[in-house]
């Protein structure tokens, strides 16, 4: 029962990093910004490892940076429902997409208050 459990569990851990990966290539076909985030992603990573003057500082660094493709993943699925519900001008549904568009600023504004404090 024990194995039935742990394979079980192994191919769903499969099948969720599978519709993952999709996630990300379908954000990538999609969104410029996604593009911008991930082909910066590895440069800021090794920027913190080599500015960071330790591991906690290193990883407040890093964990800002992946927080901004976080939100910015979550405002683009908001951004496909809204515009799978309807693609037709509504207050609405334009407050909705300016509202994720304020948190993807709210972690780029994170980024730079945390680098700022880490680098000074």
């Amino acid at each position: 029962m024990i194995r039935e459990l742990a394979g079980l569990l192994h191919r769903r851990l499969i099948a969720a990093f599978m519709y993952s990966i999709e996630g990300f290539g379908a954000a990538w076909k999609s969104e410029e910004a996604i593009k911008v985030e991930i082909t910066l992603l590895p440069v800021l990573v090794i920027s913190a490892a080599y500015f960071g003057e330790n591991g906690v500082e290193r990883a407040l660094m890093v964990a800002s940076v992946v927080a901004v493709l976080i939100v910015e993943l979550l405002n683009t699925a908001i951004e496909k429902t809204v515009d799978r519900i309807s693609t037709e001008s509504n207050p609405l549904s334009k407050k909705v997409k300016d509202i994720g568009s304020a948190a993807v600023l709210g972690a780029i504004i994170n980024v730079a208050i945390v680098w700022t404090f880490v680098l000074i």
